[in-house]
């Protein structure tokens, strides 16, 4: 979705989007639904909401900036149409600016997106050579005018898939047809379920589960997928070559989801059992940092025989992008997204459970704050490996500068963290606790295909210049 800046004051990672697509077999109105899988899928944007419905003639979408519950109105539920496609946004330059929101629609076609076009500069010329006037900065806008632009759903699809750089799941309303499509590397999730009255697809089961829709499978990297006479057809365009992003197991997806086939608990749950084989710990209590490490922490006390408590008390009315100009002032906002309960750490040796550190800002102060609640000693163990390279895939981690891992060696880190240890897991426990092909660009700079890797090298080349 074009360049992408992390807020220079935050630690979070976050994804580009969360998307849904529905049809109904009954010719209910699907409105409700969508509504309902975008509150299940809100922890993947956070910053901007939208649907668009089919009712047999045309499409018509309902969009704003803000929380899903914010951006519908009581009659936005109610629109007219028994298919329809849903999405999620957190924008990866900048403010979202509501011509920025999806789905995208032009004419009799609408597509939703879930991650990152790297070659997005070259596709809008490209596109614009050919007359299509971009009135946004999103990548989603590109895929709608290549719909468009190709006569016929699996050519229109192919040509992308042959073109595009990146990671992309896709939810699409075409020529009055749901179209749902995946990379080649199946880097983004996609599921699906049905029963007898919906087919669903989305970006995690939780979308399926809140709307009783049983989970059937996932759509396969270059597979195309369409529903026709009430069933579903899938047809493969491109070979997989899966290369899922281990970030959705890690850090992303919600724990009560399954994606990919894997269950995201049984994932984290495994990355701390390997963790505590890997760098056990003499402590008295494990401590998950809110909110995403509580399984991996509860994986990781119980290999070891520890208690795990809530040590860390998240204030839940503090919004995400909580931006902070200077040093003192974000130590404050530390302190007002978590406190530590000092009955818990006072006087005991402590191990905190993270998922992963991109520039270290926010555990030194969380480390400070366990220290200063009294903890006799707090070791970090980290559920991912040391992140190295910016993600070009979907990932808000867009240059080497900003990651700690890229310019101090773990002893270096643990010291600026204010640590007594610090431990990652290793590449080979990442890969075995998920048991998946996994891409591994942020952790080794290995990107999957050449022109991704020639992009992050002028990038490289660019920061080293400045």
């Amino acid at each position: 979705m074009g360049a992408k800046v992390l807020n220079p004051y935050s630690e979070e990672k976050r994804e580009e989007c969360g998307i849904v697509a529905i049809y109904s077999k009954t010719g209910e109105d699907v409105a409700p639904y969508i509504y309902r899988a975008l509150v299940a899928l809100q922890h993947r944007g956070q910053d901007a909401a939208g649907l668009a419905v089919f009712d047999g003639k045309s499409i018509e979408a309902r969009r704003g900036t803000g929380l899903v519950s914010a951006v519908f109105e009581p009659e936005d539920i109610k629109v007219k149409g028994d298919i329809g496609i849903g999405h999620t946004r957190y924008p990866t330059h900048g403010e979202c600016r509501q011509c920025d929101v999806q789905p995208m629609v032009f004419g009799d076609f609408a597509a939703a997106h879930n991650g990152h076009l790297a070659n997005y500069a070259a596709l809008k010329k490209d596109l614009e050579a050919d007359g299509y006037t971009f009135m946004s900065s999103v990548d989603s806008e590109a895929m709608v005018f290549m719909l468009d632009r190709e006569d016929g759903l699996e050519k229109a699809v192919l040509g992308m898939m042959r073109k595009l750089e990146g990671s992309y799941s896709v939810a699409s309303i075409a020529n009055g047809r749901l179209a749902v499509f995946r990379d080649p590397f199946a880097i983004r999730p996609l599921v699906f379920g049905e029963n007898d009255d919906f087919i669903c697809f989305a970006s995690e089961t939780v979308a399926l589960d809140i709307n009783g829709i049983p989970y059937r499978g996932d759509v396969r990297g270059g597979e195309l997928a369409w529903v026709e006479g009430g069933r579903i057809v899938r047809k493969t365009l491109v070979k997989e070559t899966p290369r899922h992003c281990m970030f959705e197991y890690v850090y992303f997806s919600r724990p009560d989801s399954v994606i990919d086939g894997k269950s995201v608990y049984g994932a984290r749950r495994r990355l701390g059992e390997t963790l505590a084989r890997e760098a056990p710990a003499k402590a008295d209590v494990v401590v998950p940092v809110p909110d995403t490490s509580r399984t991996a922490a509860a994986g990781y006390a119980a290999a070891l025989s520890l208690p795990c408590e809530e040590g860390l008390i998240k204030n839940r009315y503090i919004g995400r992008t909580f931006i902070m100009p200077d040093q003192g002032m974000r130590t404050d906002a530390v302190k007002l997204k978590l406190n530590p309960l000092r009955e818990i750490v006072s006087g005991r040796s402590v191990v905190l459970v993270d998922d992963s550190i991109v520039r270290g800002t926010t555990l030194k102060e969380i480390t400070a704050l366990v220290r200063g609640a009294g903890a006799k000693s707090v070791h970090l163990r980290i559920t991912c490996p040391p992140l190295r390279a910016p993600c070009y895939y979907g990932v808000d981690m867009s240059t080497y500068g900003e990651l700690i891992a890229n310019k101090k060696s773990i002893e270096e880190i643990r010291s600026y963290l204010g640590a007594d240890s610090l431990a990652y897991i290793s590449l080979g426990g990442l890969k075995e606790a998920l048991g998946l092909p996994l891409c591994t660009a942020c952790l080794n700079g290995e990107y999957l295909t050449d022109a991704v890797g020639m992009i992050a090298k002028k990038a490289r080349l660019r920061e080293i210049r400045k």
